[in-house]
């Protein structure tokens, strides 16, 4: 019974994660829900930014805690192992409820392109960007990325392993394809208003500060494996001069990107 239940609670979590990455998507594009970034509740622009910076922290700062190793040592002290990864997921997935509900609208416009070829191009950035994610997802094991696997494994009694990672497709590229997809994401708005804005530049913040958090916490997992990739491959923009092949046959036992997205 206790494995059924950690089974459903790995469930409950992943749709909360869809639901979730679903919204935010619509979210940022302003269709398809019922409260866009642009739509809602309005403020003096001082109080707005004071309430969405505090909203972008509550992201970050779940995020920061819940990915490191200590915190998750006493965690799994109070839940079961094959629960961590889910509950990391569900808790992500609320404060990002919480920020849709709450966000503040700054509708003074940055930029607003009208050219309808042009508008085109960045919408199509935009949907690139959600199919980078998802694809890199796929990439590392989405399943596995989002504790779907480490309920399975658990309800079948069986242990958990880490996967190998081996560097392939975008990953020969850019170290953290996954981030490069929501970054165009963000930044690829048509209309871009004030309040786009701070949250595209707030979670921006957040990614590169969390990029490298993560590669340091790899390089003392993965030394001197993850130290040469590291050196053959950027980091978010593929420099054609500075990519070097990664031999594709070797594996290091943890996939970039792993606590960040």
């Amino acid at each position: 019974m206790k494995r059924t239940f950690v089974l459903l609670g790995g469930f409950v979590a992943y749709g909360a994660f869809l639901a979730a990455f679903v919204y935010l998507m619509a979210f940022m594009a302003g269709v398809g829900v019922p409260k866009g970034i642009d739509d809602g509740t309005t403020a003096s622009m001082g109080w707005a930014m004071a309430i969405n910076s505090l909203l972008v922290s509550l992201f970050a700062l779940q995020h920061a805690v819940m990915a490191r190793d200590a915190f998750k040592s006493r965690w799994t002290r109070l839940v079961p192992w094959a629960l961590e990864r889910s509950v990391f997921v569900l808790a992500a997935s609320l404060v990002l409820g919480l920020l849709f509900w709450q966000w503040r609208a700054i509708p003074q416009v940055v930029w607003d392109i009208q050219v309808p070829w042009l508008q085109a191009v960045v919408w199509s950035l935009f949907v690139l960007g959600i199919a980078t994610v998802l694809y890199t997802s796929f990439l590392i094991d989405h399943f596995d990325l989002f504790g779907l696997r480490q309920v399975w494994l658990h309800y079948r009694g069986r242990p958990y392993t880490h996967i190998p990672f081996v560097v392939r497709s975008l990953y020969k590229w850019v170290r953290h394809p996954m981030m490069v997809g929501f970054l165009l994401t963000l930044w690829a708005a048509p209309t871009m208003t004030m309040g786009r804005l701070q949250f595209a530049l707030l979670m921006t913040a957040y990614i590169l500060v969390g990029v490298v958090m993560e590669e340091r916490s790899l390089l003392r997992k993965l030394g001197e494996d993850y130290r040469r990739y590291c050196q053959t491959t950027p980091m978010l923009i593929p420099l054609p001069l500075r990519w070097r092949p990664w031999r594709t046959r070797e594996a290091v036992p943890m996939a970039p990107e792993g606590h960040v997205a």
